[in-house]
Parts: structure tokens; sequence; C-alpha cells
């Protein structure tokens, strides 16, 4: 029987918040997991050995598909795009937003379906506002997220 999948962390970076950023930096190297950075834009990261960037080339979507290409069952993605999400937890992979929110099989339907609704609102002209600005709050839901996954991922390869 082979040795258990070491998960990698998969950072859609483009749009990651730099709080969330220095949470995944302290959390590999605290634990050892690889975690990589992808975006089409230069990232600058610390010298670590569990930490690196990927630069991918511009357009849309570029980054997203190679995070769900390259993604693996049992590893987390960190990101706020939710067809992205969606596509990486059919693959058996985690996905984690930057506000805490771990996505399932049942809430990516749901976050898919109003995505979808939004999208078909403001393409009818209907004002519908952004997402609340990032709080403190958020900062602490994600990192007590990742470390409970952290935490679980680690159990399940002992």
């Amino acid at each position: 029987m082979s040795a258990p999948h070491a998960p990698t962390i998969w950072v859609d970076a483009d749009a990651c918040p730099a709080v969330i950023k220095d949470i995944l930096f302290r959390a590999a190297d605290r634990t050892a997991t690889r975690t990589v950075l992808v975006a089409n834009q230069l990232l600058r990261v610390p010298p670590s050995p569990h930490i690196r960037a990927q630069q991918v080339p511009a357009g849309f979507d570029v980054a997203d598909n190679h995070i769900a290409q390259h993604a693996q069952p049992g590893d987390i993605v960190v990101t706020a795009d939710i067809p992205l999400a969606a596509q990486v937890v059919a693959k058996g992979a985690l996905a984690l937003n930057p506000r805490g929110e771990l996505y399932s099989d049942a809430t990516i339907r749901e976050a898919l379906t109003l995505r979808n609704f939004m999208t078909e609102l403001r393409d009818s002209g209907v004002q519908t506002g952004g997402p609340a600005a990032f709080s403190q709050r958020d900062r602490a839901n994600f990192a007590a997220q990742l470390d409970r996954l952290l935490q679980r991922l680690a159990a399940r390869r002992r």
C-alpha cells in the first residue's frame, strides 16, 4: 500500500488578501506543508523550502485552470472563485475561501446557484453591490479553519 499523498495548499493568489497570504506562509512553515501561490503576475514569497510562487500566463481563468488541473484529492485550495472551488471539490480537494468558509459538495451547489443569480441580476442592470469589506473576524475565521484542516490532514497521514 502506498503512503498517503502529502497535501499541497494551492492559493488562487491574484485576489488573495495579503493578510491571508501571511497566515498561509506561517502555516506552511509551521506544518511543513507545500504551499503554491498561483498568479499571472510575479509574486514575492518568503524564502522557505515549503513555499513557492507559480507564475502563469495572463489570461482569463489561466491561474484557476492551472490549480484545477494540478490539485489532487486531499489538497487544500484557497480561493474566492466559486467555479474553481466547484471544480476542485469535485476532484476531492478541499476548497476554502479567504473568509474561512469551507465548501462541500452540498454548499458549493448553493454557492454556484447564488453566484449565477447575482451575475444575472448584474447583467440585467441591477446594482447588487460588492462583498462586505474584509474584516478581522474573516481573518480569524480563515486562520481557525485552516488550522483545523491541517490538523485533520496530518492525522490522516499518521
